[in-house]
């Protein structure tokens, strides 16, 4: 257990936030928690602070009780120790409260909550309630009589579903690796706060690990070559001043190298991956730029991304000041870089304006997927944007019919379900299509100014559907009858399916790869093929195009041809290997596995296995495989094929 004294240490490394905690009267605390720009529903009475928050709805996902107590920043001083995979210390929570609140409920899962004590050290009355399966347990604390703190001492387990424990064989560098996810609501698994979306709270850190390893998180680097500590330790701090959602507090721990590609963004990687990393994403500074002259000043400082090793279940999490980021964007050619689009775009759209539940998530993914569009546009022009456009509108058809109605809509109703439910490509690709129509129906210039005065103006603030369809109503409708109709917002936001209105798409670089499609299954040969400087989206279009079943000659002549087994590009392999799955190409096996034990991306893993079991000759081999693959990957990629096959021994 750490002692109370480095936790003193770093409180000092924010005066302006300490400074802020103790002047400011309750009602303004309340109001920045609630990431209100100004706290028109909080008022002073004679008997303290009257508290109305209509803006912030019930959370289903979550315990906490906001309206009487709220977390409004949270400070950790946590140990990371490999041996027995756990993160100990304190995080000592800041609570504005309303008045005659007597108590905080906090959200927890698998924690082993040692004590909880104010900030002198006094005990404080706190109970366990029972758990949920999806919610975890609630943490019920009596707040002091007087003081805003309260200090939680606890450990993780080491099977704490958002933190991922790399033994030194899973990563490229031989050394151990941690790393947290906390999107959806796994936060709740490494630190007990408020884990709601709409409970934006700023953060401090003091992560103390082996001298050869470092510490980074989404948040600024306060001494970022460390601070050398007991024994063979290394501490390293951080604090974040701008009000975040709790699922984007973010760590990661191993050895770690840093090379800079422009004045305000840089990579992090392991020392072997590091220089492909630069190379790769060499143009994130352009993008910056272009996504600021989009919609405004980039609010967060710095713009780095980590590049994480293969186990990370996600393309990229866009943890503000740091993405962290898949390897299996590093083709080499720089041609899978729209990832990197997409996590800067979350600076806007997601960090900055935040889903205030997870039944909205669309207001995350929708925005960043249309704006992630939109820079690929300004940085590589529109041809490229509109194939991107294309193979999205393609993957969201065949979604949808594959989904009830009820989870066809951008609000969709997640009470009693994992909010992972929601994260379908009705939220992304629905949810752009939805504001390009408004887009189309008022004209670019107009919609561009609208979405910038929108970041603006809920800068740091939760939103919820309807908040955003009466702003909608508000800034740009204005009473507009005809123009409401031709968007027709509520068919979008409440309806299943592609209301009418869906624009169409056109890609024409896509006109020519149908045509050497067409050509491929009249029987032209693959290798006389016109595919010459084809770029990622136009081999995805050509899976797509070609017939789902192909016979054994022509998988061979593919893969002779065009040496898809040994693809560098994780895009076209996965597309490649569907399809092989798909059509029982025994020979495409070895390739398959190789795929499925050197990466944990959720998007290629899934689909794969429910294509291998989806069939008498692929489920043998899918158990076999998920195996050996399981301890390698994240809890959030195991728990998805563990659905489809089941844990391996009934784990």
């Amino acid at each position: 257990m750490l002692g109370r004294g480095r936790m003193e240490r770093i409180r000092s490394l924010s005066p302006a936030v300490s400074m802020l905690r103790r002047s400011a009267p309750s009602f303004v605390l309340l109001a920045l928690a609630a990431g209100c720009a100004a706290p028109p529903t909080i008022r002073e009475t004679p008997a303290g602070v009257s508290v109305g928050l209509s803006q912030l709805p019930p959370d289903v996902h979550s315990y906490a009780r906001p309206g009487e107590a709220r977390v409004t920043h949270v400070a950790l001083d946590l140990d990371a120790d490999f041996g027995v995979k756990e993160l100990a210390g304190t995080a000592t929570l800041t609570v504005a409260r309303v008045p005659g609140a007597r108590q905080v409920v906090l959200d927890t899962r698998d924690l082993m909550i040692e004590r909880v004590t104010d900030a002198d050290g006094d005990p404080l009355v706190f109970e366990m309630g029972a758990a949920d399966p999806i919610l975890g347990r609630p943490l019920t604390v009596t707040l002091p009589e007087d003081g805003d703190r309260v200090v939680v001492h606890y450990r993780t387990r080491p099977t704490a579903a958002a933190v991922q424990w790399l033994t030194p064989a899973q990563t490229s560098s031989g050394k151990p690796f941690l790393f947290t996810q906390g999107q959806a609501i796994l936060t709740r698994t490494w630190v007990p706060t408020q884990d709601s979306p709409g409970i934006r709270q700023t953060y401090e850190a003091e992560i103390t690990v082996p001298a050869t390893l470092t510490a980074v998180m989404s948040a600024e680097h306060l001494t970022p070559g460390g601070i050398p500590s007991d024994g063979d330790r290394t501490t390293f701090r951080f604090r974040m001043a701008n009000p975040i959602p709790p699922y984007l507090i973010a760590l990661a721990i191993g050895d770690l190298a840093f090379r800079p590609v422009g004045e305000r963004a840089g990579v992090w990687a392991e020392p072997g991956v590091v220089e492909r990393a630069a190379y790769e994403f060499a143009d994130m500074e352009t993008m910056i730029d272009a996504a600021e002259r989009l919609y405004g000043p980039y609010r967060w400082g710095r713009y780095d991304v980590l590049v994480l090793p293969p186990s990370f279940p996600f393309g990229g999490m866009e943890n503000p000041r740091l993405t962290f980021a898949t390897p299996t964007v590093l083709a080499g050619d720089r041609s899978l870089v729209s990832l990197i689009a997409h996590e800067l775009a979350h600076s806007w759209s997601g960090n900055l304006v935040t889903n205030a539940t997870w039944s909205d998530f669309w207001l995350n993914e929708g925005f960043t997927t249309y704006f992630e569009n939109r820079i690929m546009e300004e940085v590589y022009g529109a041809p490229y944007a509109q194939m991107l456009e294309h193979l999205g509108r393609q993957g969201l058809q065949e979604e949808l019919a594959g989904l009830p109605e009820a989870d066809q809509r951008l609000h969709i109703d997640l009470a009693g379900r994992d909010p992972d439910a929601g994260m379908t490509a009705v939220a992304y690709d629905k949810g752009a299509t939805f504001l390009r129509v408004i887009e189309r129906a008022v004209g670019r210039g107009r919609f561009d100014a609208f979405l910038r005065r929108y970041f603006d103006e809920h800068a740091f603030q939760p939103m919820t559907t309807e908040q955003f369809l009466a702003y909608l109503d508000r800034e740009l409708i204005r009473g507009d009858a005809a123009l409401r109709a031709r968007i027709d917002p509520e068919a979008w936001a409440y309806g299943p399916g592609l209301p009418a209105n869906a624009p169409p798409v056109h890609a024409e670089a896509f006109a020519r790869v149908e045509a050497q499609a067409e050509a491929f299954t009249a029987g032209t040969a693959p290798a006389a093929l016109a595919t010459q400087g084809w770029t990622t989206h136009e081999w995805l279009h050509f899976f797509q195009s070609i017939p789902d079943t192909l016979s054994a000659d022509q998988l061979r002549s593919l893969d002779q041809a065009f040496r898809l087994s040994q693809s560098g590009n994780s895009e076209i392999l996965f597309a490649w290997l569907m399809k092989a799955v798909q059509n029982q190409y025994e020979p495409a096996l070895p390739a398959v596995e190789r795929f499925l034990t050197t990466q944990g991306r959720r998007k290629f893993v899934r689909p794969l296995y429910q294509a291998l079991a989806a069939t008498d000759w692929g489920r043998p081999h899918a158990q076999r495989i998920y195996r050996q693959a399981r301890p390698t990957y994240h809890a959030v990629t195991a728990g998805s094929i563990d659905a489809i096959l089941g844990a391996p021994g009934g784990g």
